[in-house]
């Protein structure tokens, strides 16, 4: 008898260790019956209802930009810019600088004004940044913290402070990937949203200046607008692929035939070439989430291949036994001691970190109840199939 044990979704290969994540008693997770629930959803009525909207806030006078799109400059922001632009509307693209920007990111982002847009693009203290990353990888295991926060803060409070009410964001994350129940078909993105879906766990911004003695004036990137602010300017915020089909390889196609640049092979720690190539710092985030919960990006892709009838589900497993998971030496061609050093932390140090946050229920120990890890420094899963 096993004592410790993995469960996975029937259809795909997402675990159930994965939070907020429901698995029915059929064995089917809620990524999968979202997408069965596509087939039977009138996409012309939801584009009809995406028009209604557009065109109550398009600014007829030409006096302000009709939307603000966040643009990160990967596969879907490009996608996005095209989708609204394709609709006759004038959209403020809008950058929330990434900590360690990879090259091809930077092109990327520079694409992203060639399409015919302007664009702002908004970085925060790059001291300051580096102090947080750090604290947040000790203490929460996430070094992406910062980013995710901001990622979202940064294009409300531009929308807020330029007056422009609607923002057009891309994924339905919850819709895409399975996520609370209520949100599925919750189409605005708010306050809540942020805290439950924006990747900050349990710590807060508002936390920071009790945790690590930093002024509230230098949080300001990274907060909220308020309540009141919100509503003056009647700022509300919609999913995209709540009103068109979701298709992260579609997007990434579309963008390609526009620009975009891929990578030259499958990005380290993922089985595909067009996603997360910005930041040089998402293989250490990634890699904290299989620590965790026992998966990552490369399961994420799978799921979504055989949702879509691109993988079949045995191949998927031996994918996911054979790539997921692995030890974060490089990515993007850029060593992990570079990217490392960036935020004044070490190999030995990191090591330890990573193995603090190790989940030991779902990896294989040795009879001193340590992680066995392999030649490569890779941990191995108790299990990766329901068995």
């Amino acid at each position: 008898m096993k004592l410790n044990y993995i469960k996975y979704c029937k259809s795909c290969i997402t675990p159930a260790t994965k939070p907020d994540f429901k698995i029915n008693v059929d064995g089917i997770c809620a990524g999968c019956q979202s997408f069965t629930y596509r087939k039977h959803i009138d996409w012309k009525r939801k584009e009809k209802d995406f028009l209604e909207i557009i065109n109550k806030y398009k600014n007829n006078n030409h006096s302000n930009y009709d939307c603000i799109i966040p643009c990160s400059g990967g596969k879907d922001s490009t996608d996005q810019t095209i989708k609204v632009l394709e609709y006759g509307l004038n959209p403020l693209c809008v950058t929330a600088s990434t900590d360690m920007l990879s090259e091809i990111g930077r092109k990327n982002i520079e694409n992203i004004k060639k399409l015919g847009v302007d664009h702002m693009e908004v970085s925060t203290d790059p001291n300051l940044r580096r102090k947080i990353n750090l604290f947040t990888l000790e203490t929460i295991g996430d070094i992406s913290w910062a980013e995710h926060i901001t990622i979202f803060t940064i294009p409300v409070r531009i929308a807020v402070n330029m007056r422009i009410p609607l923002i057009i964001w891309g994924e339905n994350a919850s819709n895409e990937h399975g996520g609370p129940a209520n949100d599925l078909e919750n189409n605005i993105f708010d306050r809540r949203r942020l805290e439950e879906l924006g990747g900050i766990g349990s710590l807060r911004t508002s936390d920071l200046p009790d945790l690590m003695g930093i002024e509230e004036k230098k949080l300001i990137q990274y907060t909220y607008p308020s309540k009141k602010e919100l509503i003056d300017v009647g700022v509300i915020g919609i999913f995209l692929g709540y009103y068109f089909p979701w298709d992260g390889k579609k997007n990434a196609e579309i963008a390609a035939q526009n620009g975009f640049m891929t990578y030259h092979k499958n990005v380290e720690g993922s089985v595909v070439n067009y996603e997360n190539l910005d930041n040089l710092q998402m293989r250490i985030h990634d890699y904290f989430k299989f620590l965790k919960y026992g998966f990552d990006r490369v399961t994420d892709w799978c799921s979504i291949h055989i949702r879509r009838g691109r993988m079949k589900r045995e191949e998927a497993v031996e994918i996911a036994r054979e790539w997921g998971g692995k030890y974060p030496d490089e990515y993007l061609g850029v060593k992990l001691e570079e990217v490392l050093r960036e935020i004044g932390c070490d190999k030995a140090r990191f090591d330890k970190i990573c193995n603090n946050f190790t989940n030991k229920k779902l990896f294989k120990l040795d009879p001193s109840g340590k992680p066995i890890r392999d030649n490569h420094n890779n941990l191995i899963k108790i299990n990766y199939e329901n068995v």
